[in-house]
């Protein structure tokens, strides 16, 4: 099989809920339209909050739902070593360097706000000295930091259509490894989609803001950077965000009240697949399926059997 090869990667944090599924639905219909491989993998990295129980509902949903993958699942927790691997790869490149600054440290520094959580770091860390970093290793555990290049990184989403930023100004230099030793999803996914082949990367919008700075890791690591794909957030008929803290738009309640098809017509109805809301079956959704069909703007809205959906933009 020579076609694209995809993949779904939850974090099992929570039940899947309508949002996800959509996600794993475009991205299973994109590459099983073209004759292509589809791929799982667990992002259970942080194991305190990733629960076996929250991983198999979610292979159970999937398979619900006839969404199949091929080969093994690949679970991040069983790659470290990996990890490791391709963080010492970057340090001999002379790309990272420890980072002391604690959560509240960024929260006091007068660098631009992204957000309640969100900070453009502004390098305090980046040019200490051998003596300066044995002095402060003594005192905490550093977090490891990439150094991002002073460029404008562009590309093509198939969504979202032509995207820029400039890493330097608008993120900073970024975190690989936290100081309690846990990876960051930034270098995890990179290597895990390097690894497995991953030609296009389909995944929430919420997210597009942190491609640049993995294409900065895959151009640093030597590997091919694949065509991705940001989908809009779903959203209830009233316009409220899923969360995976909601409990009625997990998927184990939908399948008390609707079929299969119906629940698959929601949400081929919801991203702009079905031009009416009723049920389908997943394989008549394959010829159906082009990225110029997938709404872009605005949320997909999970309109249920007997709603209004007047509010379906």
């Amino acid at each position: 099989m020579n076609g694209p090869v995809g993949r779904f990667a939850p974090t099992p944090s929570g039940y899947l809920h309508a949002g996800n599924l959509v996600c794993a639905l475009l991205a299973w219909l994109s590459v099983r339209s073209r004759n292509g491989r589809f791929l799982l993998r667990i992002e259970d990295l942080d194991l305190p909050r990733c629960t076996p129980e929250y991983t198999q509902q979610c292979i159970e949903d999937l398979r619900l739902l006839g969404l199949d993958w091929d080969g093994p699942i690949l679970y991040q927790s069983q790659r470290t070593q990996v990890y490791e691997e391709h963080l010492q790869q970057l340090t001999d490149l002379g790309l990272t360097y420890p980072c002391f600054c604690t959560r509240a440290m960024l929260h006091t520094l007068s660098a631009p706000n992204l957000g309640d959580t969100q900070y453009i770091y502004p390098g305090t860390c980046a040019n200490l000295s051998p003596a300066e970093v044995q002095a402060l290793s003594a005192l905490r555990n550093p977090a490891i930091r990439f150094r991002v290049p002073d460029r404008t990184i562009a590309f093509h989403d198939l969504v979202q259509g032509e995207y820029a930023e400039n890493p330097a100004r608008d993120c900073g230099d970024f975190v690989l490894r936290r100081s309690d030793g846990l990876f960051g999803y930034q270098l995890a996914v990179v290597v895990d989609d390097a690894f497995s082949g991953v030609t296009e990367v389909v995944r929430g919008r919420d997210i597009l803001s942190s491609t640049p700075r993995q294409i900065c890791l895959y151009e640093a690591l030597g590997h091919p950077i694949p065509v991705y794909a940001h989908i809009p957030l779903m959203t209830d008929a009233q316009g409220r965000r899923l969360a995976k803290r909601d409990q009625d738009i997990r998927l184990a309640s939908l399948s008390r009240r609707y079929s299969v098809p119906w629940i698959l017509g929601m949400l081929g109805y919801a991203c702009g697949l079905l031009p009416e809301l009723g049920p389908v079956h997943l394989w008549d959704l394959i010829p159906l399926f082009s990225w110029e069909r997938i709404r872009s703007s605005g949320s997909f809205r999970l309109v249920m059997p007997g709603q209004s959906d007047a509010i379906h933009d």
